[in-house]
C-alpha cells in the first residue's frame, strides 16, 4: 500500500462507517444514501464470492485473490484487509478524486481498515454502529441465513475484537431502533459538513475577502 505524498485540503468529507457483521451497517447506508443522493459510497474491491442479490460494480467489485494482489501491490488501495479469509480494499485515486471535487464519501469498513486510512486522513470521521447486545447480534446473524454455523461463530468472536477498537472512533451509534439509528447518521453528516477544513476549501474567495 502506498500514501499520498502531500495531504491536500479537501472540499469533501470522508466518513467511515464500522460495525461488527449483522449489526445492521449495510442496511442502515443504503437508507442513508436513499436519504442523502448527494452521498457518494465507495466501492470496495473484494476476493469473496457474491452473495445472493449482490450484483458485480453495484454492491462490490468482485475480483480473483490473484487480480487484488496485483493491484494492491501497484497501490492502487488506500487501504486493504483481509477479513474472514477474503481481502477487501479501497480505492485511493477514487476516494481522493471524489473528496477533492466536494463530494461526500461513505466507506463501508472494518475496524483494520479504519486505522490505516486514519493514518493517511487524519480528518477521515469515524462512525462505530452498534447492536443492542451481542445476543441481538447473533439473532440477526443466524436470522440472515447466509452463512454456516462455523462462519457465525467465526463472526461472533471477531465481532468482540471488534467491539474493543469502539473508543477510536468519533462517533458511536446504537442500532436498536432503525429509524433513530438513521437520524443519528444524517446528523452526523450535517456536522461533518459544517467543520473548518472542508468549509475552507471550499470557499477560497470568501476567506481571501475575509483575510483568513
Amino acid at each position: 500500500m502506498t500514501s499520498p505524498n502531500t495531504t491536500p485540503a479537501y472540499q469533501g468529507s470522508m466518513l467511515m462507517i464500522v460495525a461488527p457483521s449483522g449489526a445492521g451497517k449495510s442496511s442502515l447506508v443504503e437508507a442513508l444514501l436513499k436519504s442523502d443522493l448527494s452521498l457518494k459510497l465507495s466501492l470496495s474491491t473484494t476476493t469473496r464470492a457474491t452473495r445472493p442479490g449482490e450484483v458485480d460494480g453495484v454492491n462490490y467489485r468482485f475480483v480473483s485473490q490473484d487480480q487484488f494482489i496485483l493491484e494492491r501491490d501497484q497501490g492502487q488501495f488506500l487501504e486493504w484487509a483481509q477479513v474472514h479469509g477474503h481481502f477487501y480494499g479501497t480505492s485511493r485515486v477514487w476516494i481522493e478524486s471524489q473528496m477533492q471535487a466536494g463530494s461526500d464519501v461513505i466507506l463501508e469498513i472494518d475496524w483494520q481498515g479504519a486505522q490505516q486510512i486514519r493514518k493517511l486522513i487524519p480528518s477521515v470521521q469515524w462512525i462505530f454502529i452498534f447492536p443492542p447486545s451481542l445476543e441481538a447480534l447473533e439473532e440477526r446473524l443466524r436470522k440472515r441465513g447466509q452463512d454456516d454455523e462455523a462462519t457465525i461463530e467465526r463472526r461472533l468472536t471477531a465481532a468482540h475484537i471488534e467491539l474493543q477498537h469502539a473508543h477510536e472512533a468519533n462517533y458511536i451509534v446504537i442500532n436498536d431502533l432503525f429509524d433513530q439509528a438513521l437520524v443519528e447518521l444524517q446528523n452526523i453528516i450535517a456536522a461533518s459538513r459544517l467543520r473548518s477544513g472542508p468549509v475552507m476549501a471550499r470557499n477560497p474567495a470568501l476567506l481571501r475577502r475575509l483575510g483568513v
